[in-house]
């Protein structure tokens, strides 16, 4: 099998047609931020640190197999401007009759499209408490973390904080498996090699 290339791997999937799926399996994810603009954190000394919107992008992500019990989290790193998962989904969820219809609302895509959606509400709520907070305190800074989230940013990007579609892999046997673990775990030290480094 050949080397593991982020160029090749990481480019848009096209979902293979009359593939189901939210049937049982190992995918690898990656979702962009909008323009691949630095909105969760940076880079120092080969790990990521997180700033507020990153934090919430994390504790979002670590959300979701709570609230979908057939969902499993295996490898994942938020990265400043995209984010990289491998995602479990343990059996189907619904009519598993062939030929049947499958509720969209059980796909990987479903998923992503949830999580996107509950990662932008946390992020607008946190900015309008904070705006709120200093606006009351008469203070001008940011609620504490490090490094400074980047409000304006998001702004204006009119909150399209990630980009519309998302690229996707299907894991299909062990060695490609932990190929792509190690490339995700350790994607902080080779951010310099990064194809999104920079932009």
């Amino acid at each position: 099998m050949n080397k593991y290339n982020p160029q090749k791997h990481h480019r848009r999937s096209i979902r293979l047609q009359g593939y189901d799926y939210s049937q049982e399996g190992l995918y690898f994810i990656t979702i962009c931020c909008q323009d691949r603009t630095h909105l969760f954190g940076e880079i120092v000394d080969g790990k990521m640190i997180l700033n507020s919107y990153g934090e919430i992008a994390q504790k979002e992500w670590q959300n979701t197999s709570t609230i979908r019990d057939n969902v499993v989290l295996h490898e994942f790193v938020v990265m400043p401007n995209h984010f990289h998962s491998i995602i479990e989904i343990k059996f189907q969820k619904g009519n598993n009759e062939i030929g049947k219809f499958q509720s969209p609302s059980q796909t990987v895509g479903a998923i992503i499209r949830g999580y996107k959606i509950a990662t932008i509400k946390k992020i607008k709520d946190f900015m309008l408490f904070s705006e709120r907070d200093n606006f009351s305190t008469g203070e001008l800074q940011f609620a504490p973390t490090a490094p400074t989230a980047p409000t304006e940013k998001i702004k204006e990007l009119d909150f399209k904080i990630w980009q519309r579609n998302y690229y996707e892999h299907i894991i299909r046997n062990e060695e490609a498996y932990a190929r792509i673990s190690d490339y995700i775990r350790d994607n902080p030290k080779r951010w310099n090699e990064d194809k999104f480094y920079g932009i």
